[in-house]
């Protein structure tokens, strides 16, 4: 099944021109830093520690369009790059351990976003959200840190 994926015809295409794959691979990225940037905005004002001057539903209603958008940008690149080297990448158990954790995260993001509402009718987000909104912020620095471990431990991407 991951031969056949990684040898189709579009995926040959991507991984044999370079320049397809560079335009993949800035697009993957950029798409990260914009989401996990945003959730991080976000997460850190539910913490009490940026952009204090604006309620939560102010910083949400700036970041949460984008958000969604550059994450389903993110999840179809990285899937093109995975697949050109998906042979390589399903037995290596770091491999799979970010994809737990990035399912994780995005369910946490989500529960963040959820509550966002309800949070900014306090004078100050409730505890339970500064805690979501920390485990949002440590499963995104996870999941980056096991993505760029993936080449250095297996040799892989």
């Amino acid at each position: 099944m991951w031969e056949a994926l990684q040898q189709s015809a579009w995926v040959t295409l991507v991984s044999d021109t370079a320049w397809l794959y560079a335009a993949v691979s800035i697009t993957h990225y950029f798409a990260l830093f914009v989401f996990v940037g945003t959730t991080a905005v976000l997460d850190l004002r539910i913490l009490g520690v940026a952009d204090r001057d604006h309620t939560l539903a102010q910083v949400a209603d700036q970041i949460l369009p984008w958000n969604w958008i550059v994450l389903a940008l993110a999840l179809l690149s990285g899937f093109v790059l995975f697949a050109t080297d998906a042979v390589d990448y399903v037995p290596v158990g770091l491999f799979w351990l970010k994809i737990g954790v990035i399912v994780v995260a995005i369910a946490v993001t989500f529960a963040v976003q959820l509550g966002l509402r309800s949070w900014d009718k306090a004078s100050s987000a409730p505890a339970a959200a500064k805690v979501v909104a920390l485990l949002s912020l440590l499963l995104w620095m996870a999941a980056i840190l096991t993505a760029v471990d993936i080449s250095y431990i297996s040799g892989v991407g």
